[in-house]
């Protein structure tokens, strides 16, 4: 566990599936200087989804800082963020079960979340993901994670494995080789909106119906209003 080292740390975590469900991964790091990755770790989940992934990640990474240390957690998962800062609690009273009288998807990562974040000091910052100029320690979370969800294998700073490779999501900054395109940002979203075929469940967690409009963000499609929204 990482000792006490001064009033706050800053941190990322991350998880990837390569297929959703798929060969998963999960990751976190922590900061000396807000910018500069100190202490990393990332470790394979085998066949997960992403949502299982994220929450893995969140979990990991509050487990290694110890509970007197106050933490700022940048994440670009809406669905981990949101389940543990607006949902858990009516969860909660409901009896773990979902608006909808459904039991509520993950339940033992949400719980274990929920007794980790007990009685600390934590503020969730949102992070788009795969941007030119995005957030250093949330890009390094997701590249560790893609590399443990690819490899199936452990790395860490502990370990002294090398710095994870980039990651082919993230669009080239200016200047980059002619004739090869940015790609686009958000990890793989795109500004076109199509109507659903079927219902399905956004990666928010809420559902759509058949004919709504739905756009693909970086963990599937879903709400337009989710692919840019910040928390």
């Amino acid at each position: 566990m990482i000792e006490r080292m001064r009033e706050r740390v800053v941190a990322a975590c991350d998880g990837a599936s390569k297929g959703n469900p798929g060969p998963a991964g999960w990751a976190w790091v922590v900061s000396d200087d807000e910018r500069t990755p100190a202490r990393w770790e990332a470790g394979p989940l085998g066949r997960a989804t992403n949502n299982v992934a994220e929450l893995t990640a969140l979990e990991r990474l509050l487990a290694a800082v110890a509970p007197d240390v106050p933490l700022e957690i940048r994440m670009d998962s809406q669905y981990a963020m949101k389940a543990v800062t607006t949902w858990l609690p009516g969860w909660k009273r409901n009896g773990w079960k979902t608006s909808a009288g459904k039991p509520v998807a993950n339940q033992d990562l949400v719980v274990r979340i929920d007794e980790l974040l007990d009685g600390r000091t934590v503020e969730f910052r949102y992070v788009p993901a795969h941007q030119v100029d995005g957030d250093p320690l949330n890009d390094f979370a997701d590249r560790a994670a893609s590399q443990a969800a690819s490899v199936q294998e452990p790395a860490g700073s502990a370990l002294g494995s090398p710095v994870p490779p980039p990651s082919p999501d993230t669009p080239k900054a200016a200047g980059a080789p002619r004739g090869k395109a940015p790609r686009r940002t958000g990890g793989g979203a795109s500004s076109r909106t199509i109507k659903a075929k079927f219902p399905g469940r956004c990666p928010c967690g809420r559902s759509y119906a058949a004919g709504e409009k739905i756009a693909k963000n970086a963990q599937g499609w879903g709400h337009p209003e989710c692919r840019t929204a910040e928390v």
